[in-house]
């Protein structure tokens, strides 16, 4: 990852230019800011690198100098809106733990934004960012359910077999949807800013588990892959450490 900075007495704007194997990204915008992101991918990683140091070239030509005082560990990371999921527009702290490649997959449903409800958790969340609003993370889910969509919320602060029973006998669309919500609401604060509030971790991985028990109770067909990533994400989440 290379930052740049150009500065005159107009202007104060950053750019910087991060590439893995065969994509790069770019981040782009006035000093300060989150800026834009774009992603392009290349069919090779020589094509990639090479493209990269036509950029920086192009930049430095332009007036850009290195911007050291960059720091990529406080940066808000968003994803591409025309590319969406990818690890470079994630944090760094979420790429270097959470390295499996269902948590940037949109099309599994077991995976954290690969449900319908995952994925619009996280485009609300980064919707909310972009407007400037201020995003209080262990609230999220019941404010997400109940005033965005006007639906009900059920926090998984009881997750009891017992509990749990009663709620897949009553009202198991609100808990299936509340479960995901908030699994998915604590994988994007950490994507996005490298952080992940107590309470809502908790909740999380609550949220995980009773997925689990009411599928069992439900008797679902379940694959040994889709066991496999509930219990993968249970230790992922519960060895992060955001400090």
């Amino acid at each position: 990852m290379t930052a740049y900075r150009y500065k005159d007495g107009k202007s104060d704007k950053f750019w910087r230019i991060e590439y893995s194997e065969n994509a790069f990204v770019v981040n782009y915008g006035k000093t300060g800011s989150i800026g834009k992101y774009q992603i392009k991918e290349f069919d090779s990683a020589e094509e990639c690198e090479s493209e990269v140091k036509k950029l920086v070239n192009s930049k430095e030509k332009k007036g850009y100098k290195l911007y050291s005082e960059f720091e990529a560990s406080h940066h808000t990371y968003l994803d591409d809106e025309e590319n969406g999921l990818h690890r470079l527009t994630s944090h760094p702290k979420f790429r270097e733990h959470f390295t499996k490649d269902f948590y940037f997959d949109c099309g599994d449903e077991e995976a954290p934004f690969g449900s319908d409800a995952g994925a619009d958790t996280l485009g609300q969340i980064t919707e909310d960012i972009r407007k400037n609003k201020q995003i209080h993370f262990s609230a999220f889910p019941q404010v997400l359910i109940e005033e965005y969509w006007g639906m009900k919320y059920i926090p998984a602060d009881d997750i009891s077999v017992e509990n749990t029973t009663q709620l897949v006998e009553v009202d198991v669309v609100n808990l299936l949807q509340s479960d995901r919500v908030t699994c998915a609401t604590a994988f994007a604060q950490i994507k996005i800013s490298g952080k992940l509030d107590g309470k809502l971790k908790v909740l999380a991985l609550n949220a995980i588990k009773r997925r689990e028990i009411a599928a069992a109770l439900l008797k679902w067909n379940t694959t040994g892959t889709e066991a496999a990533t509930g219990a993968q994400m249970i230790n992922d989440l519960e060895n992060f450490n955001a400090e």
